[in-house]
């Protein structure tokens, strides 16, 4: 056989040098997709986000062998995306791996040299969510310090491999035996085997592709006898605690805001974003999902600042109706609000070294109302087209408000002190390469957690992880009322009364569905229930959950639906999940 060498030789009398290293490359390259990997793992997990992570440390613990795949390249979904204000409630109830990485976000900051934006003592004598003193632990950071802090926690350990840019064949890609799944191929051809499964993601895509029932939208509010479930368009429901559920009074327009393009003229059209058709009866369920956005890490730091610009396709169209709501009352705005900025619409939440968590918050803010429906189920194209769209729509928003002449000067005055940084998501301009995709698909197991379990009129008798966090809906859709003025309908926010459990049920599928699959995300839980339950903490903790019970049906040889809670419970004390 002629060695490769001597061809090469011959080869580049005729060829530059610098074609040749293209071919090699490009040959590897095609080599690489042709040839899918088949490498057996004990514990399978799609999906990078903070609850894969913790349940690939939690197995490479317990001795398993584990592989994360993740879509992208970045790791830690949202908590390294730009939600760097940990929502959780009480905060004594996050233990295990999730509070670890908690510690170690404290431990970065109380290093000096990790301030270059700021002095660590001006930004904690303010009384964020963030004391150095008395607690352990520290719940606010940059979106570039949690993911530092993610890598370090996987690079500790021996037994986790992590590819990315790897997509599910969400066709054909889930090759089961029986109810077993033995393998999952990506999109590029790669194959991957294991004996258990982790769905990681916030989409549910392998639970889907896998067979496994699942719901989209709110339930009416009968079905599980719910007052915070279904449409909450007319009136102010009350929990057991007599907590009014707030649909509106934050984040709704102020009266008098015309809906037409033309004022006053129906036949003249609505404008965008708006539903034709109003809400149904209070309660009744739907296919609607809350809105999505991107959560903003902003500076007022000259130095690393970028100012807010606009779109190429911006559309002043698309900000018409805020516009008009603060033309209708500034006063009336203002006094709509007791917390934060009275007139702009942001919760503008301060994070170290000069730097945001921004939120949405008031009638027209960055949530894309309404213009989310279809992402669940969307193919990746379409999503991706649904995520630039949203990208868009904030970017614009962003820019209005920091210079559009119809927005109020004392508006712009604060927005235009803002911008992105220039030291955070670097590769898109400062700009979150993770959509907060709040709620998508949410599985129906054996055990669905409802608002009876958030209130504890219902208590599981299997937890694997505590709630902690208010039932919590941003809003669904944007309509027409009966004066003919537009108003947003779908936000909720109620106080759960203390943590509760959630059930190990609710992340596994139905019994004599799939016996070898997790799902800590897109859990087993009514829309309201999941308002409280969908926050990042919780993820990890049923994430790291869901890995320990793996291991021990790995063990044990046995159905995730035949492990038995009594087996499990000391395992998870063991490795610090808080259960009560």
């Amino acid at each position: 056989m002629i060695s490769i060498f001597y061809c090469v030789r011959i080869i580049h009398r005729f060829v530059p040098s610098f074609l040749i290293f293209f071919y090699f490359l490009c040959l590897c390259q095609v080599k690489a997709q042709q040839q899918p990997s088949h490498i057996q793992y004990d514990i399978v997990i799609y999906g990078g986000t903070s609850a894969g992570i913790a349940a690939a440390i939690q197995g490479s613990r317990m001795g398993k062998k584990v592989l994360i795949i993740n879509q992208g390249t970045r790791l830690g979904g949202l908590t390294t995306g730009g939600l760097g204000q940990t929502d959780i409630g009480n905060k004594q109830a996050i233990g295990g791996i999730a509070r670890e990485f908690y510690q170690r976000i404290k431990r970065y900051y109380a290093k000096p040299e990790h301030w270059c934006w700021q002095d660590s003592a001006s930004y904690f004598a303010a009384g964020y969510r963030a004391s150095m003193g008395n607690e352990d632990a520290m719940w606010t950071f940059e979106p570039s310090v949690a993911l530092k802090v993610f890598m370090q926690m996987l690079e500790d350990e021996k037994n986790i491999t992590t590819v990315v840019n790897q997509r599910l064949n969400r066709g054909s890609g889930v090759r089961r035996t029986g109810l077993a799944i033995r393998s999952i191929q990506m999109e590029t051809g790669h194959v991957y085997s294991g004996k258990m499964f982790i769905d990681a993601t916030y989409e549910g895509d392998l639970m889907a592709a896998s067979g496994v029932r699942y719901t989209i939208g709110r339930e009416p509010s009968v079905q599980y006898g719910e007052s915070l479930n279904g449409v909450q368009a007319n009136k102010t429901s009350l929990t057991l605690l007599k907590t009014i559920s707030m649909n509106g009074r934050y984040h709704n327009f102020v009266e008098g805001v015309d809906p037409y393009i033309k004022r006053g003229d129906a036949t003249s059209g609505l404008l965008p974003g708006i539903n034709p058709k109003r809400p149904a009866s209070d309660g009744s369920g739907d296919h609607k999902i809350q809105a999505y956005c991107f959560r903003m890490t902003l500076t007022d730091h000259p130095d690393n600042r970028i100012p807010f610009t606009k779109p190429k396709d911006y559309d002043e169209r698309d900000y018409e109706l805020l516009f008009r709501n603060y033309e209708v009352g500034m006063g009336a705005i203002e006094k709509m609000y007791d917390y934060g900025d009275p007139l702009v619409p942001w919760i503008n939440s301060p994070m170290p070294n000069r730097k945001t968590d921004t939120n949405n918050q008031k009638g027209f803010s960055t949530d894309y109302i309404g213009q989310n429906y279809a992402y669940p189920e969307a193919s990746y194209q379409d999503r991706d087209l649904i995520f630039q769209r949203h990208r868009r729509y904030q970017q614009g928003l962003m820019w209005t408000l920091a210079n559009h002449t119809r927005i109020p000067q004392k508006v712009r005055d604060v927005v235009s002190r803002w911008g992105m940084c220039k030291d955070e998501f670097q590769a898109n301009g400062g700009w979150s390469g993770q959509l907060y995709i709040r709620e998508a698909r949410r599985m129906v197991s054996d055990y669905v957690m409802t608002q009876r379990n958030c209130e504890k009129l219902e208590v599981a008798n299997d937890a694997v992880g505590l709630g902690a966090y208010g039932m919590d809906s941003h809003h669904v859709q944007r309509y027409v009322d009966e004066q003919g003025f537009v108003k947003n309908e779908g936000n909720v926010e109620a106080l759960v009364p203390s943590p509760f459990a959630v059930s190990y049920r609710s992340i596994i599928p139905k019994r004599g569905e799939v016996t070898n699959l997790f799902v800590p995300i897109c859990l087993s839980a009514s829309h309201i229930a999941y308002g409280s339950i969908r926050m990042e903490p919780v993820f990890m903790i049923l994430g790291q959950s869901s890995a320990i019970a793996a291991s021990v049906s790995i063990e044990k040889n046995m159905a995730v639906q035949d492990l038995d809670h009594s087996e499990l419970r000391p395992l998870l004390i063991k490795f610090g999940q808080r259960l009560e």
